[in-house]
């Protein structure tokens, strides 16, 4: 019965294999053996979700494209606010109406845009906004069904509540495992890589 043999690189003896040294040079057989077992492959397996760092690239370029849908009309709220502060004397009380009314036109206006984006395209064919369809993100509900207007509208009122609690519903996008916020929980809905 022939035992297996270990070349050894240094001085080319060959060596009783299970020894970590060479017989005639001392040299260490160790690189060798490595080559000599198979490698086992490595199956990575990526969450199907998707995570926090890329819904957080996914919420800024929202928020750019809402930006840009929304800065021409609170500039004209803002230019009429101007003005209407111009007519007034200086220290006058009445300088500061104008941004109450600034306020209170601008505030639900933005409110109802975000909504609309939102809503709109998430219960859409999309089944995303813009932010998370650039990233190849969709939003389902927990059977992987597309959403209703009714159900987007829902998460997204869902997601004001995540952020009145200083953001930390958006935060445990990160800890939990589907990867849900807590608006993502109150409606039954997934973030999933499409």
């Amino acid at each position: 019965m022939a035992q297996e043999t270990v070349f050894c690189s240094v001085c080319g003896h060959n060596n009783l294999a299970g020894g970590i040294f060479c017989q005639k040079c001392g040299a260490h057989l160790a690189g060798i053996i490595a080559q000599m077992i198979p490698t086992v492959p490595v199956l990575v397996v990526s969450s199907p979700y998707g995570g926090f760092w890329i819904r957080v690239l996914a919420y800024i370029v929202d928020r750019i494209v809402v930006g840009v849908m929304f800065a021409p009309l609170a500039l004209y709220f803002v230019f009429r606010m101007i003005a209407d502060m111009h007519h007034l004397p200086p220290n006058d009380p009445e300088q500061l109406r104008p941004i109450f009314q600034f306020v209170g036109i601008v505030a639900p206006l933005g409110l109802i845009v975000q909504w609309l984006y939102e809503a709109l395209l998430v219960s859409s064919s999309w089944q995303a906004t813009v932010g998370k369809r650039v990233l190849d993100l969709k939003i389902t509900d927990e059977d992987g069904n597309p959403l209703s207007f009714e159900h987007a509208t829902g998460r997204f009122f869902a997601k004001v509540l995540s952020g009145i609690i200083l953001g930390i519903g958006f935060l445990m996008v990160a800890f939990s495992s589907r990867k849900q916020g807590l608006h993502d929980m109150i409606a039954g809905t997934l973030v999933i890589k499409s």
